[in-house]
């Protein structure tokens, strides 16, 4: 596909499309089957993000569904779409196809994750949701510092900006909430651009930047999900995070201090790029951790 880098076009031959309400989705199925564990990535990036911690899931036996979400990396990017974090979770239900399963989310995915504990507290989630891990993410919207650029492009100068959008932009954005010990590379940026570029996603940054808006509409039902919902909650935050940091991950401690909370002083926003090994390893405890009320050989 032009406009992609190599790496990148390695990575889009592992998976396929598939149709989901009139549009191609990108979608990544691997693994075992063990139970099945669903990536949830972030804002402005894809599944691509999780890619170094794939091996230590695969290890486990479990079963991995990775995909983009509408608008994002290689699926669909329509024009006349409202980017609503509820379709997005539509989505996740439509290829969870009724499986029980676990969520690893990250950023935009966090908020897409509160909306399906939300659905599971209100009797209409079409799956068994036996766990839900966070990492980084402004999804306590009330005590998260966002970027001058994030603010714009949610409000009504955002169309304009989203012209302005160039690699250059995005990754000095990307590089600003990397930790400065673990760095963005060249190549990631690259990377990163292309998947946001492809297919005009660059152009619609605007509009996927509506779920900002969702997080102060929604913020009493989706923080309410953090502190109502009966079931496993990991979570795993990097404290070089100026976005999204140890304000945030206070106020779900304070909504849910049933968590089990794993910090990582040395990395920011993006740990699952900046150290996977260290992601990966809780991603795998979370993965073989029994949900409350399972049989020890089920």
């Amino acid at each position: 596909m032009s406009g992609l880098t190599t790496r990148v076009a390695e990575w889009a031959a592992t998976g396929r499309w598939e149709t989901v309400n009139g549009h191609r989705i990108f979608v990544r199925r691997t693994g075992g089957n063990g139970p099945l564990v669903v990536l949830l990535h972030g804002y402005p990036s894809s599944s691509y993000d999780w890619r170094g911690i794939l091996p230590a899931l695969e290890s486990t036996g479990a079963s991995i569904l990775a995909f983009d979400f509408l608008g994002f990396g290689l699926s669909d990017k329509p024009t006349d779409v409202i980017y609503s974090l509820k379709t997005q979770a539509d989505i996740v239900e439509t290829l969870i196809a009724g499986q029980p399963a676990l969520l690893i989310a990250h950023d935009l995915g966090d908020s897409v994750a509160t909306e399906l504990m939300a659905r599971d507290i209100d009797r209409s989630l079409t799956f068994i949701l036996n766990g839900v891990m966070m990492t980084n993410s402004s999804v306590v919207i009330g005590k998260a510092n966002l970027t001058a650029a994030q603010k714009l492009l949610r409000g009504r100068w955002g169309p304009l900006l989203a012209r302005l959008i160039s690699p250059k932009v995005i990754r000095k954005q990307l590089a600003g909430v990397f930790s400065a010990e673990h760095p963005l590379t060249k190549d990631e940026g690259d990377d990163q651009w292309s998947l946001l570029a492809h297919n005009g996603g660059d152009k619609i940054i605007d509009k996927l930047s509506y779920f900002n808006r969702e997080r102060v509409e929604l913020a009493d039902r989706w923080e309410g999900a953090i502190r109502n919902w009966p079931g496993r909650l990991s979570v795993g935050w990097g404290g070089q995070d100026h976005i999204s940091g140890e304000p945030v991950l206070n106020a779900i401690i304070s909504l849910n201090p049933r968590a089990d909370v794993t910090r990582w002083p040395e990395l920011g926003h993006f740990p699952q790029i900046e150290d996977p090994t260290a992601v990966g390893r809780l991603a795998v405890t979370f993965t073989k951790t029994k949900p409350p009320g399972s049989s020890s050989d089920s």
